[in-house]
């Protein structure tokens, strides 16, 4: 991860304002690393974290779609680690809006994806997300 670029540090203001409890500082930093994005990397790592500062379930499920298919489009193995989160967060999308078969398939899709995570607590979390989100839809 190329931390000079100036959108992934504006992602992690954005984290960091999370963590202090300032929502509306982190989704303007996150809102400003997305009108920074200049490929589909960027585009990818911003809309991951705008969507979890929609107020609107629809609009968190649009951004999570958003930020999985401009990894889709980044065509090499810079988001392979991102993809386990950005599947469970869109299971998570759906599942919030009541579709659980569409949420279902994202913990599936994100399942096949574990391999690339880390042996750390974040893996780890993420191992866990997908384990309980298939035990309650199956």
């Amino acid at each position: 991860m190329d931390l000079d670029n100036p959108v992934l540090k504006l992602c992690q203001e954005g984290m960091r304002a999370e963590a202090e409890g300032r929502p509306a500082d982190a989704r303007g930093l996150f809102e400003q690393a997305w009108s920074r994005r200049t490929d589909s990397y960027d585009a990818c790592v911003a809309a991951h974290y705008l969507a979890r500062q929609q107020d609107d379930p629809r609009e968190v499920l649009r951004w999570n779609q958003e930020a999985l298919r401009q990894a889709d489009a980044v065509g090499d193995t810079r988001v392979s680690a991102l993809y386990p989160s950005l599947h469970v967060s869109l299971a998570m999308a759906h599942e919030r809006l009541g579709e659980p078969a569409a949420a279902r398939a994202a913990f599936e899709r994100a399942a096949e994806h574990v391999t690339a995570l880390p042996a750390d607590a974040y893996g780890n979390q993420l191992r866990t997300a997908i384990t309980d989100g298939l035990s309650r839809l199956s």
